[in-house]
């Protein structure tokens, strides 16, 4: 649903009602899902570093706001905070509290619950090491002492805070925290525009920062943080704040795992993947008129044409097409797929999911654009799923030739100029046949064919010209006969 436009236009603000954010969310999942591992633990990495950037700046604008009231310092901070998840938002990075909403895949039965679980994990690890990294160069930086130390002791405070929970505290805090983040993932999926989705994530962080939510990934940075600058720091530190370093004892990697990350963890695990997720698709997927998966459009019902033929309607698209077609799946790599498609000497094939439901097209020319776009230096790990066209129309095994011949060549808006309440929009005095030839049509070559929502084969427009051929051996006969009467 994007629109590509030149560098000097404006993006589209045009926004997507709930259902089809649903779609958008089902594409989201399974993205998530598809990518390989090396480039789920990098995005990981940056993610888990972008959310550490974060802290420091809700550490630095809450420093030494005494005098403020305690509300708007906080309002402040969370504020602050969104920037991480902006930033993962606009990077595509792989942030555990929102990578767990890849539950939808899991219940649109695109993938198994290992394969889940496997993808949560691999994204926990690399956020974990994108934390660790940035917290090294912070320590190596020295920025606990900024402020006369304020801002390390301001950090501590934060860090301790976060270790004196109850487990059903911490829990809770979790699930709350996760409902947010998860649903100003949720907002994104309202508009392609950037602008847009960057302040769409801006008020629920700031709400669940403010409010004192837990988010795992976030302590994974904040209280490490505040471990290293309790065991580390010179005594010239703690003199200067008059402070004594036992005060903060408590602060020990032990205490946290147990008391704060595990509960966290498993409440943003509920927050996010249950509440939020598996909520939404409970509701949209029950209300929705497309019951197909992602972006597949209905199979296509089309009016019937004008010129009837007797024979062409009663052929079906299930008499024509290949009911063994080449199909890709969304992980398999894209020099893998390429190979399968000049193998098989193909332009495009469908890209299914282990039920046959349709979850996108992987074509030739999507191959070709993404070769230019990146200067003919492709990335080997790249993925079908990072290149297929997940809005993809496909037809009902039962639609007739000629209706299906009808869609594929006539562009009736452009042929017939009229509204919907039949009042011409511009006037032409060229002949229909020339309306009709002028109305460039961009309709695919291959459709796939749906029964039940499920793949059943696929129908070129090699097939349907094959079909009518014999249309010409008639006319040819009908002259025949003219000539001779």
């Amino acid at each position: 649903m994007t629109t590509a436009y030149s560098d000097h236009d404006f993006v589209s603000v045009k926004g997507f009602s709930a259902a089809e954010m649903m779609s958008e969310a089902e594409r989201y999942a399974l993205k998530k899902i598809s990518k390989r591992s090396g480039a789920t633990i990098s995005l990981a990495v940056l993610a888990g570093a972008f959310i550490g950037l974060a802290f420091l700046f809700y550490i630095t604008v809450t420093t030494g706001n005494d005098s403020a009231s305690w509300g708007m310092t906080r309002l402040i901070g969370g504020l602050a905070f969104s920037m991480g998840l902006i930033l993962i938002v606009i990077f595509e990075g792989e942030l555990f509290t929102s990578t767990v909403l890849s539950s939808i895949s899991w219940a649109n039965n695109q993938v198994g619950i290992g394969k889940l679980f496997s993808t949560w994990g691999k994204v926990y690890l690399g956020n974990f090491i994108g934390a660790m990294i940035l917290l090294a160069l912070v320590t190596a930086a020295g920025l606990y002492q900024l402020d006369g130390g304020q801002w390390g002791l301001n950090a501590l405070n934060i860090a301790r805070h976060k270790l004196h929970h109850t487990w059903l505290e911490a829990f809770t805090l979790g699930v709350l925290c996760n409902i947010l983040v998860c649903t100003a993932i949720w907002l994104t999926f309202c508009s392609a525009n950037p602008v847009v989705k960057a302040v769409m994530t801006m008020l629920p962080v700031a709400m669940f920062v403010s409010s004192g939510f837990e988010h795992s990934i976030a302590n994974m940075f904040m209280v490490p943080l505040g471990i290293v600058i309790s065991h580390f720091s010179p005594d010239a530190f703690w003199t200067q704040l008059g402070v004594s370093a036992s005060s903060y004892a408590d602060l020990t990697v032990s205490h946290f795992i147990v008391n704060n990350l595990i509960p966290v963890t498993l409440g943003n695990v509920v927050g996010g993947a249950v509440l939020v997720g598996l909520a939404n698709w409970g509701i949209y997927t029950k209300q929705m008129q497309q019951p197909e998966m992602l972006a597949v459009n209905s199979p296509v019902t089309l009016n019937k044409a004008s010129k009837d033929s007797a024979m062409m309607n009663k052929m079906k698209v299930k008499d024509l097409m290949n009911t063994s077609p080449i199909v890709l799946k969304a992980n398999d790599r894209t020099v893998d797929a390429i190979d399968v498609l000049l193998s098989n000497q193909l332009t495009g094939a469908p890209v299914c999911d282990n039920q046959l439901h349709v979850v996108g097209f992987f074509s030739v020319h999507d191959v070709m654009v993404n070769l230019w776009c990146e200067d003919y230096l492709p990335d080997a790990d790249q993925c079908v799923s990072d290149l297929m066209n997940d809005d993809v129309t496909a037809l009902s095994a039962n639609e007739s030739l000629i209706d299906v011949a009808e869609f594929l060549v006539v562009d009736k808006e452009k042929a017939f100029p009229v509204s919907d309440m039949g009042i011409a929009t511009s006037l032409s005095y060229k002949p229909l046949k020339d309306r009709v030839r002028e109305a460039k049509m961009s309709k695919p070559h291959i459709l796939p064919v749906l029964e039940n929502n499920r793949l059943v084969g696929v129908i070129s427009r090699s097939d349907v010209l094959k079909a009518m051929r014999p249309l010409y051996n008639a006319n040819e006969t009908i002259s025949q006969m003219s000539q001779a009467i």
